[in-house]
């Protein structure tokens, strides 16, 4: 859900060029559902939000997909730490959600206006992880965790899908000036 809202949400600053300036994906740390389309229940609630799950396919966390990443949003502490063993370096650039978004409350924003280019989008977001790294002062707490929505009734993922937008909508506004 949160690859897709993110999407959603930068949609809604940038149009139709949010696949020009930025890209979003997402990845499990188990490889359970590797191939599988997004769970119905999410998919529903994505869709119920205005965005769009079609083509989604469930895929494995790899050190390759945290190389090529600027920024890692995670649901849960035990997720970041499954991308810090595989990437320790990675720390700067990894948050669970919630922290992510507590974080970037912090961090003050300038109006710029939407990127002109990839460059600019690319420049503006990764300036924007370094500043959010740097408002760290210690390690994400247990209320930054996302709860696992699976099999559970569509009041949770609502609930879920509540706390990601919570995060991802400030965090588009950010990247889309």
């Amino acid at each position: 859900m949160a690859e897709r809202l993110l999407v959603k949400a930068l949609r809604e600053h940038v149009g139709d060029r949010v696949d020009e300036l930025y890209r979003s994906h997402g990845a499990g740390t188990g490889s359970w559902h590797v191939g599988e389309p997004m769970n119905p229940p999410a998919a529903a609630e994505v869709r119920r939000r205005g965005g769009d799950p079609t083509g989604f396919v469930a895929r494995h966390l790899t050190a390759d997909l945290i190389d090529e990443s600027d920024l890692i949003l995670c649901a849960t502490r035990e997720h970041a730490s499954r991308v810090l063993s595989l990437r320790p370096d990675a720390r700067d650039r990894t948050f669970v959600l919630g922290e992510f978004g507590r974080l970037l409350a912090r961090v003050p924003v300038q109006p710029a206006g939407p990127p002109r280019d990839p460059a600019t989008a690319h420049a503006r977001g990764t300036a924007l992880v370094a500043a959010v790294a740097a408002a760290r002062t210690g390690p994400a707490q247990p209320n930054d965790d996302l709860d696992d929505p699976w099999g559970m009734g569509p009041r949770v993922f609502a609930r879920v899908a509540d706390e990601i937008d919570a995060t991802v909508i400030p965090l588009a506004a950010a990247l889309a000036g």
